[in-house]
């Protein structure tokens, strides 16, 4: 087969990883790429939302599959555009990613069909968001209804800094048109879990559950980024929970979208939180989660192409999803100054070292080549990951990995994990 991915981070070089290793693939490529996903994949400089030219290039190939990564060009109709087409791909019409386009459909949606989640309200009008939180309980959050590359979630302790809040969404439009709508939701208390999943529109088969963590400061402080590390699988995802999500959650969205005419296939992540009165669903996102796919994807010991087959065929309810028994960790080199304003373009060394031991990953992100060196182009720059035969040993062995990368201006957190302790 013939392979393109849609999109250039660590969650694409973890998807090419996996690709590149399936017997059946004997061509891949990649638009817009990076430097390390171009050791398995021929790059192309097409950008993610170039719609004719993705689709140009894919006839040009003879491309057999196409797996869109990315959230944007999936919420902006790019399956529809290479299904109509007659080209198989990978991830949700956009009919079906409005699931992670619009916090405000889906928080309907949940509603509707009894899907345990915070309770909320929906805002076209900042005047009469400006309202509701002279009544409201603090804390309190706010979510830009659109996509916002993980940014667009505030959590107020304040009624002042709510105010400030719907402002910043609302009349500043820092988020621009993710901002013409918005969520103002409960505060929910308890420890954050993400579950990644496979969906044939009817079927549903979940990975191993995974954490992330958003913040850009060790003790979770600083701004929300899109996610500066993670480990796998979570010691807090018992088998109550599990079972609970099986029964509530995870059918009961697949069902629910098919019920409203928006069948789903591709990848549905599950973000829950664990808080005292029991589960409840805090986002979906409409494809794999990064950092959480460097995590979870290495662990997983099915050809990934059979399974993406499966799901766009509708015969996933054929496919046993199986994983190793050991665990990952993956701590994010960053450029310092991220998520607000960093320097691009320093050197990056030592990534043989990746090469000459096992269960070792360095997934780029934002990387590129610049006279046949590779250097930071962004301001998460590479995901190190690293399994181990728990979560603790894993661990170890990402942050003594971090220390074989150097280029200027490298950032970590240095807590990567430390919930692993409390479990």
């Amino acid at each position: 087969m013939k392979v393109l991915i849609v999109g250039g981070g660590g969650r694409e070089h973890a998807i090419a990883y996996c690709v590149n290793k399936s017997s059946q693939v004997d061509k891949l490529y990649c638009v817009p790429g990076n430097a390390g996903i171009a050791e398995y994949a021929i790059c192309e400089p097409i950008g993610a939302m170039e719609f004719d030219k993705i689709l140009a290039f894919a006839k040009e190939k003879e491309i057999d599959l196409v797996i869109v990564g990315m959230d944007d060009p999936l919420v902006g109709g790019l399956v529809d555009v290479l299904e109509d087409a007659g080209i198989k791909t990978f991830g949700p019409r956009r009919n079906a990613a409005i699931l992670e386009g619009s916090k405000a459909f889906s928080k309907d949606l949940m509603k509707k069909y009894n899907i345990p989640t915070a309770g909320y309200e929906n805002f076209t009008d900042a005047k009469k968001a400006y309202a509701y939180l002279e009544t409201a309980k603090f804390p309190i959050v706010l979510k830009a209804d659109g996509l916002a590359l993980g940014k667009g979630v505030l959590i107020c302790q304040t009624l002042e800094e709510a105010k400030a809040g719907v402002k910043e969404i609302m009349e500043d439009k820092k988020f621009g048109d993710a901002g013409n709508e918005m969520v103002i939701e409960e505060f929910m208390t308890g420890r954050e879990v993400s579950v990644l999943s496979f969906v044939d529109g009817n079927t549903i088969k979940t990975m191993s559950s995974a954490q992330d963590h958003k913040r850009a400061g060790d003790g979770d402080t600083g701004l929300n980024t899109g996610g500066m590390g993670t480990f796998c699988p979570s010691p807090f995802y018992t088998k109550e929970v599990e079972e609970f999500c099986n029964q509530y959650v995870y059918q009961a969205t697949v069902d629910a979208m098919k019920a409203e005419g928006r069948p789903f296939k591709g990848v549905i992540f599950f973000g829950l939180m664990l808080t005292p009165e029991g589960v409840k669903v805090l986002e979906y996102n409409a494809r794999f989660g990064d950092p959480e796919a460097q995590v979870v994807l290495p662990r997983m010991k099915n050809d990934i192409v059979d399974v993406m087959m499966a799901c766009i065929n509708g015969t996933l309810d054929q496919i046993d999803l199986e994983f190793e028994d050991n665990a990952a960790v993956c701590v994010v080199l960053a450029s310092d100054g991220y998520p607000v304003s960093y320097e691009k373009g320093f050197e990056i060394t030592g990534l043989d070292e990746f090469k000459k031991q096992e269960g070792y990953y360095c997934f780029h992100a934002g990387t590129s080549f610049d006279n046949g060196k590779i250097v930071t182009n962004g301001g998460r720059v590479l995901g190190v990951t690293a399994k181990g035969a728990n979560l603790k040993e894993a661990r170890e062995n990402a942050y003594k990995a971090t220390e074989w990368v150097k280029f200027e201006n490298k950032y970590m957190r240095k807590d990567i994990g430390k919930a692993i302790d409390e479990a």
